[in-house]
């Protein structure tokens, strides 16, 4: 079996990009796989030195099969990294494994992806696979199939990667044409479509929305884990879209999570359950209200 390439995205956090690259090496599979980094440049001058302390620890990074680094020579923000990092490999291998700099992964996680990469790669019904669980809900599998896309420690194949639509203006029509915003949302649980609506406007630039949206009107399932083997370290303030609150906090499973099929490749309902219910419960105006307080309290000004 040939291991998917990791494509790492990288900007001005180095401590966190230290965390990430060394949660990696942890994994066996790390010294077959190929890194690609992709570094963006400073976006303004007073961030321009930590971008370069970023990319002087980038070339001293050991233990994958082979590294390539990618320095832009302008400011492309995340979105554009990732579309065109994702874009691009893809077609050279077929299939990509993707992370942000703020994401610490299991010592499993290559194994999981790359075993799940190849059990559904014939598979069209599936089009994502994620290794990201936050609910901490201990009812759901250790996999399953859901209509919805995380982004954090995910991967897919060019045969789905070709499905994805930059054009919101023009997936919010599709929803609002079809009458599926209620069920994108989660059952009116979660803003995904204001969320899109706001990267129309451009009050957001997020990929990860317009990724999500165009796997869902395809009617394409990505598979899911309910044991995380990955956890998102951003939520410090440090990020572009990563508030403060621990709200999405994971806890890493740190055995090898086994990845077998599943029959019929039908979307789990239970599972979508757990998932109106967690965000019923943090999503509220009460919720997100006691969460602000608290933060404030604690000084933690994070969106």
């Amino acid at each position: 079996m040939s291991y998917a390439p990791i494509l790492l995205f990288t900007y001005n956090r180095l401590n966190h990009t230290k965390h990430c690259i060394e949660s990696l090496q942890k994994n066996a599979l790390a010294i077959e796989s190929e890194l690609f980094i992709y570094s963006d440049a400073a976006k303004t001058e007073d961030q321009e030195q930590a971008v370069k302390d970023v990319r002087l620890y980038l070339q001293s990074i050991t233990d994958f099969k082979k590294i390539t680094i990618i320095e832009r020579n302008k400011n492309w923000g995340l979105a554009s990294n990732i579309i065109d990092g994702v874009t691009t490999q893809v077609k050279m291998y077929g299939k990509v494994i993707v992370l942000e700099d703020d994401l610490i992964v299991a010592p499993h996680f290559l194994d999981f992806m790359n075993d799940a990469l190849e059990l559904y790669k014939d598979e069209p019904k599936v089009g994502h696979i994620q290794a990201c669980d936050f609910t901490k809900d201990p009812s759901l599998p250790d996999t399953f199939l859901i209509k919805w896309t995380g982004s954090w420690g995910w991967g897919t194949w060019e045969r789905a990667w070709k499905h994805f639509n930059p054009n919101g203006k023009a997936l919010l029509h599709e929803l609002e044409q079809r009458k599926l915003e209620y069920t994108f949302d989660f059952n009116g649980k979660y803003g995904f479509t204001r969320m899109l609506r706001r990267q129309i406007k451009g009050k957001n630039n997020s990929w990860a929305i317009r990724w999500n949206a165009s796997l869902f009107l395809k009617d394409i399932l990505s598979l899911n884990v309910g044991r995380s083997l990955v956890e998102n370290n951003g939520f410090d303030g440090s990020g572009t879209n990563c508030g403060g609150g621990g709200l999405y906090s994971s806890d890493i499973y740190l055995g090898k999570l086994p990845v077998t099929p599943i029959s019929p490749v039908t979307e789990n309902l239970e599972a979508r359950h757990v998932y109106s219910r967690y965000y019923a419960r943090t999503n509220s105006f009460w919720a997100k209200a006691i969460r602000r307080i608290k933060r404030t309290l604690k000084g933690d000004f994070g969106a």
